[in-house]
C-alpha cells in the first residue's frame, strides 16, 4: 500500500506519534472501525458500525474516540488502480475531515487499495462462512489499513505524489 498521508481538519501539521489512533474503512453504509496500542505498534479490529443518521454516526464515534482516547484518526482512502483519486475518495475525505472537526483529533488518509481482498482472503483461509465473514470484514479491513500505517516507515511524511 502506497502511503497518501495528509493531515486535514483540525489545522494540526503534526500528528500523534503516542497515543491510540483509529482506523476507519469508509462506506456509506457501513464503516470497518480499528484501533491501535497507545505505542502505535499493534492494531486490532474493533467495531463494523452500520451508518444511520449525521447525528447517530457522531455519537456512536465520539463515543467509541473518548472511550479509547484516541488521539489521531487514519482514514482509508479508496483510490484508482492509476493512484488517481476517484468520488469515493472524495466522500471518504469528506467523512475524515467531518470527524476529525466534531473530535478535535487530526487526521490522516492512507491508501486502502487491497485492504478489503486482503481481509476477505484471509477470512476465506479460516475457512469462515460467507455469512459469517460479513461480521468481521470491514472491521478487519479497517485494521489491515491502520496497521499498514502504523508499519510505514514514510508515515510522518507528506508525499508530493502516489
Amino acid at each position: 500500500m502506497n502511503n497518501t498521508s495528509e493531515t486535514e481538519g483540525t489545522g494540526e501539521s503534526e500528528f500523534p506519534t503516542k497515543g491510540r489512533l483509529l482506523g476507519l474503512d469508509y462506506g456509506t453504509k457501513r464503516v470497518g472501525i480499528a484501533i491501535s496500542t497507545a505505542e502505535q505498534n499493534i492494531s486490532s479490529p474493533l467495531d463494523n458500525y452500520t451508518r444511520q443518521s449525521v447525528e447517530q454516526d457522531q455519537k456512536h464515534l465520539q463515543k467509541i474516540i473518548s472511550e479509547y482516547q484516541c488521539k489521531g484518526l487514519v482514514v482509508g482512502l479508496p483510490v484508482h488502480m492509476s493512484g488517481d483519486e476517484g468520488q469515493k475518495a472524495k466522500e471518504a475525505r469528506r467523512f475524515g475531515d467531518w470527524i476529525s472537526q466534531f473530535a478535535g483529533i487530526p487526521v490522516r488518509y492512507w491508501d486502502e487499495r487491497y485492504s478489503s481482498a486482503t481481509a476477505e482472503e484471509f477470512l476465506m483461509n479460516m475457512n469462515i462462512s460467507r455469512n459469517k465473514r460479513k461480521a468481521y470484514l470491514d472491521k478487519l479491513a479497517a485494521q489491515i489499513i491502520l496497521q499498514s500505517f502504523l508499519d510505514s516507515p514514510n508515515r510522518d511524511q507528506k508525499p508530493e505524489s502516489f
